[in-house]
């Protein structure tokens, strides 16, 4: 037979696109448009009640409108005809969309003249039904969010700040009419794109692909040119055999999940996700009232809590839906949260958040994560999931890795404790499928456990506001239902997936550690504000709840439950995967910063009023110590006498600078850094021969694509280290410190380093503070240190990660830009440093040949970015930054000089407060939170974790009088006791390495 694909193929493409596809809608009535610009000084959004009062003006189909996060209302009245045997009525109202990027361009929601809403608008969903022989009067609320990446990506734009954007018109209205929708042509259309795309994901020389090829040929000979609704039907009828043949055996099973992505914040405010949700939740109530099939799955309390508050009437349909088992909330999250940078026990708010909402309002305890688009997975995670309710786990980034393929769709995955997730990766690649034939048969043919099990996940729907699935989605889904020669597609909930996966795959391959993304590394530095604000915030809601829940207990105030939870959600949505990281536009992170600040500020008030309330009225200089540790010593510290060391010896001779407090020695050259830190007791210099410390380094940095989220490897072909000075000076302080403070100038930047040497310290504390105006440029600071080691320890939520520093493997050569928390720590047998840090995330940790043989490491902390897109000012402007050099032969060590640098102690006068629970006997364990328990009952939630990697065994000591302790999950459910004993009132904790465990008091 002669080779006529190409010939069918184009054909194909251009009947559908000239002649079918148009013929879909058909235009049998008029309809009169009169419109209202919002004006900005007028609050956007606006309510309803508002819009509907204003006054309209006329307004004509191909009328410009919408400046860039401008907001039109469109008043739409006329007469609907009467019904129509070919097919139901709908206004097709077309906003002006190009035929592209949904989600990602301006958006409608439709009310009727009482408030109520009906449906949303996007580039894929253009449709209002209408109710035949009754009148039209209808309002469309259209949204002209900008398209700021799919067409230029990656340019500089202002179009990321209201106030930059300008007030030229985006859109122009397309089309308003009342149509019938053919629902024979609608659906040849179907018919013709599943077996298209069957076809042309066969292999070439396949014989079902034949027969393919010649039916659809025939089917379109049938086709009437001139008259498409006439001879639809005649045409489906030549398909209707091909449709028929049924799946073989052996077929891949896909379960197909109703969804719509839509990221918290990113390329438009939070104020516009708000909007986002509402439409895309009404078009997904309005599909699931009028096809029995669909299946949806929504994360993330936080967007629930939106529509309850702001669309109460879609709240309620959404309601009706869960109880019918249709539209399932899952994840079991706040918001879909970055899981790299967000601190263990914020980590596991989100859940202790999410799953709290899911209860309180549907009775349901959300069984698997749903983790789609985060950038990368931490370590510490299987063991918060676990502990939170939840058994399984989704995520779909991965398939973005640059270099490695990951080489599992379905696993075990585990954490630094040990627990195991039961885990998937859709093999779809991606989360906004439409359920092509092109892509089923990518998942089918990309699936790498085939053979093992044949079960895979698809999300499918549009996301980020493209309005969720269509019932385009669902023709073809229940046309590959069962249809030879394609995955077999069942439409259902994530956890009828999971439950046939596991049943299926019960021995599935283990991967052990974090799942680190090959791309996106530079969301660990980039909006530095951002991450400043989530740091210190993190630390100050533990903070608080320590000292509130030590005043409640004691009788001293109240516990401002309903406000620390009100403050925790604020910072656990600014943790959102595109907030967090810096991805988002300006206007996303202007509001983060405005946010933190009112959070910090609430927060400091609320912590020295407890204080102010425990230390009572005495002269006593007090120290509050938030901290695990008491010096070396285990303990939740309550407040204590200050204690104060030897004064530090500055000796100014030479070309260098010599500050000494008798535990370590610092050297400080006539450039401003640090050629010596050397550890008094063992007699080892941390800093290696003929090496520089605290040394401030420039890179160019313009990747190849992503601004703000990547950093690629050759940013490191090109370093310029800052040592020029502008000025250098020591100061001695009365508390006996010394503090040297070196002025630099940079291009057009300027940078203030202070190393300061205490008392009786191990440590060097450092400072930045830059006036930062480059760009497209990263800044480092740098730390070698001279220890021989082919790891580095790392830490994340409560534990730490080793990771090697060595390129062995193209995974080792992946990881050359890593996330941490509080510390860094490389060390030999008996000797060590950390580098520890009150604000920082990104690090790289390198080897290096030593002069006189062996290796060092070097240690750098990524301080600041400056990439251009989607915000051009990104990180310009002041910055403060401290960090500190730590003399650590130990882990334990870096852990408490990590807490400290995070929560330094807060002086005050007063009495001693004994501490409300501390940590005895002789292992190590640290207390990450005290607080009182969720349901108000008083008892005390005391969470405690094993911070070293070793099994130990210590005890917990309440300082107030308790009738009971017993081991809780995360979720303050009673838990099966794992570690925890209770014998004669003594607690005693045998914790394995890294184990999480929380222990509930009853008063």
């Amino acid at each position: 037979m002669h080779d006529r694909r190409s010939l069918t193929e184009h054909r194909i493409e251009r009947v559908l696109n000239e002649r079918l596809k148009p013929a879909v809608h058909r235009r049998v009535g008029a309809l009169a448009v009169q419109a209202w610009h919002v004006e900005g000084g007028q609050g956007e959004p606006v309510p309803p009640s508002a819009a509907f009062a204003a006054s309209y003006q006329p307004f004509a189909v191909g009328d410009p409108w919408g400046p860039a996060w401008g907001t039109t209302w469109f008043h739409i009245t006329g007469d609907a005809p009467a019904a129509d045997t070919a097919g139901p009525l709908e206004i097709v109202f077309d906003l002006g969309w190009a035929d592209h990027s949904p989600g990602f361009q301006a958006e409608g929601l439709v009310y009727r003249p009482d408030g109520t809403v009906i449906k949303g608008l996007n580039p894929r969903n253009v449709w209002i039904p209408v109710e035949p022989g009754k009148p039209i009067d209808l309002y469309v609320e259209a949204a002209a969010n900008p398209l700021i990446l799919e067409i230029d990506p990656f340019r500089p734009t202002k179009l990321g700040e209201k106030t930059t954007a300008g007030d030229a018109p985006l859109y122009r209205l397309a089309r308003a009419e009342v149509c019938v929708r053919d629902t024979q042509v609608w659906e040849l259309v179907a018919d013709i794109e599943v077996l298209d795309g069957l076809m042309r994901s066969l292999p070439e020389q396949d014989g079902w692909r034949m027969e393919l090829q010649l039916g659809l040929d025939r089917a379109l000979d049938v086709v009437d040119l001139q008259d498409v609704p006439g001879s639809a039907a005649a045409a489906r009828e030549v398909l209707a055999p091909l449709l028929a043949r049924t799946a073989n055996q052996g077929a891949h099973k896909i379960s197909a999940v109703g969804h719509a992505h839509i990221d918290s914040a990113w390329l438009w405010p939070v104020r516009e996700t708000v909007r986002k949700v509402a439409r895309t939740v009404s078009n997904v109530t309005n599909l699931l009232d009028s096809d029995d099939s669909l299946v949806f799955a929504m994360s993330s309390a936080q967007q629930y809590e939106w529509i309850e508050r702001e669309r109460p009437e879609v709240f309620a349909r959404l309601v009706e839906h869960v109880k019918g088992g249709r539209f399932v909330p899952t994840g079991g999250m706040w918001v879909e949260s970055d899981t790299n940078m967000v601190g263990g026990e914020a980590m596991a708010r989100q859940f202790v958040m999410g799953q709290g909402y899911f209860r309180e309002k549907f009775g349901i305890t959300c069984s698997q994560v749903w983790l789609p688009d985060s950038f990368g997975y931490s370590a510490g995670l299987p063991q918060i999931v676990k502990q939170a309710g939840l058994t399984h786990f989704l995520t779909q980034k991965i398939s973005w890795n640059q270099k490695n393929v990951f080489p599992h769709h379905t696993f075990w995955w585990e954490g630094i404790d040990g627990t195991r997730v039961f885990t998937h990766f859709p093999p779809v690649d991606t989360y906004n499928s439409d359920l092509s034939s092109r892509e089923l048969a990518h998942a089918a043919s990309n699936f790498r456990d085939k053979g093992a099990t044949s079960y895979s996940l698809a999300p499918f729907g549009w996301g980020d506001g493209g309005g969720g699935p269509t019932r385009e989605m669902l023709q073809r889904a229940a046309r590959t239902k069962d249809l030879e020669g394609s995955a077999q597609v069942s439409v259902e909930s994530p956890s009828a997936f999971f439950t046939k996966a596991e049943a299926d795959y019960p021995d599935a391959p283990v991967w052990a550690g974090e799942l680190y993304l090959e791309l996106h590394r530079g969301t660990y530095t980039s909006q530095a504000k951002t991450k400043a604000g989530n740091r210190r915030t993190e630390h100050l809601l533990r903070e608080a709840e320590l000292w509130a829940a030590t005043a409640a207990v004691r009788g001293l105030a109240d516990y401002p439950a309903e406000d620390l939870k009100r403050l925790w959600k604020v910072v656990l949505l600014q943790q959102f995967h595109d907030i967090l990281p810096g991805s988002s536009i300006a206007w996303v992170h202007r509001e983060a910063a405005d946010n933190y600040a009112a959070v910090e500020a609430e927060l400091e008030a609320l912590i020295a009023d407890r204080l102010a309330v425990l230390a009572g009225d005495g002269d006593q200089p007090i120290s509050f110590n938030a901290t695990p540790f008491d010096g070396a010593v285990p303990a939740l510290s309550g407040a204590v006498p200050q204690r104060a060391g030897a004064p530090v010896r500055v000796d100014e001779t030479g070309d260098a600078i010599v500050l000494d407090n008798g535990v370590v020695t610092v050297t400080i050259d006539a450039t401003g850094v640090v050629t010596g830190l050397l550890d008094r007791a063992t007699g080892r210099d941390v800093v290696p021969a003929g090496e520089r410390a605290n040394l401030l380094q420039l890179h160019q940095d313009f990747p190849n694509m992503w601004d703000a989220w990547d950093i690629d490897e050759f940013y490191r072909n090109t370093v310029r280290d800052l040592t020029e000075l502008d000025e250098l000076k020591v100061d001695l302080a009365d508390n006996g410190s010394a503090a040297v403070t070196v002025r630099r100038s940079f291009g057009e930047s300027s940078v203030v380093q202070t190393m300061v040497l205490q008392p009786g310290a191990r440590q060097l504390d450092c400072s930045v503070d830059v006036d930062w105006h480059e760009r497209e440029t990263v800044l480092k600071a740098a730390v070698p240190i001279d220890v021989h080691t082919k790891e580095a320890a790392f830490e994340t939520q409560f534990g730490h990660l080793v990771r090697p520093t060595h390129t062995n493997t193209s995974w080792d050569a992946a990881r050359f830009e890593v996330c941490a928390h509080r510390f860094v720590h490389v060390a030999e047998r008996d000797f060590g440093a950390a580098v520890v840090n009150s604000a920082t995330y990104g690090h790289d940790v390198t080897r290096h040949e030593s002069a006189d043989g062996g290796t060092y490491s070097t240690v750098r902390l990524s301080l600041l970015r400056a990439p251009r897109f989607p915000d051009p000012e990104t990180d310009q402007g002041p910055h403060a930054r401290s960090y500190a050099i730590v003399v650590a032969p130990d882990v334990a060590a870096a852990v408490d000089a990590g807490y400290r640098i995070n929560l330094p102690a807060r002086q005050v006068t007063g009495s001693p407060v004994e501490p409300l629970v501390r940590i005895g006997g002789e292992g190590t364990a640290a207390i990450e939170a005290v607080k009182l328990a969720e349901d108000g009952s008083g008892d005390v939630i005391v969470r405690v974790y094993e911070p070293l990697g070793a099994r130990t065994r210590v005890t917990l000591e309440p300082g107030f009088e308790h009738t009971g302790a017993r081991q809780v999950n995360l979720l303050e459910d009673d838990a099966e006791a794992d570690g925890m004993s209770v014998e004669d009132g003594r607690i005693t904790l045998s914790l394995r390495p890294f184990q999480l465990v929380t222990v509930r008091l009853a008063r």
